[in-house]
């Protein structure tokens, strides 16, 4: 992990496109302003985590339901 010490009004750049800006500061918490490219998705990380595993939840249903599908599919019809 890369450290930094900013300011209030200070910034940083990651590459060419995202330039982070320490707005203020007040006891804890630091306001940070963030511009970065339109396609960039930026989540908190609580956010972040939830989305992360509801996506892997959404996976294993998926693939669940392909086992499922198969498996009938390749059921004799009973006549």
């Amino acid at each position: 992990m890369l450290i930094l010490t900013r300011r209030a009004g200070e910034s940083l750049h990651i590459g060419d496109s995202i330039k982070i800006t320490v707005l203020s500061i007040q006891g804890k918490q630091a306001k940070l302003g963030i511009i970065v490219p339109d396609d960039t998705v930026v989540y908190r990380e609580e956010v972040y985590l939830r989305v992360k595993n509801e996506n892997r939840q959404a996976m294993l249903a998926s693939n669940n339901d392909l086992l499922a599908a198969a498996a009938l599919w390749h059921t004799p019809i009973k006549k």
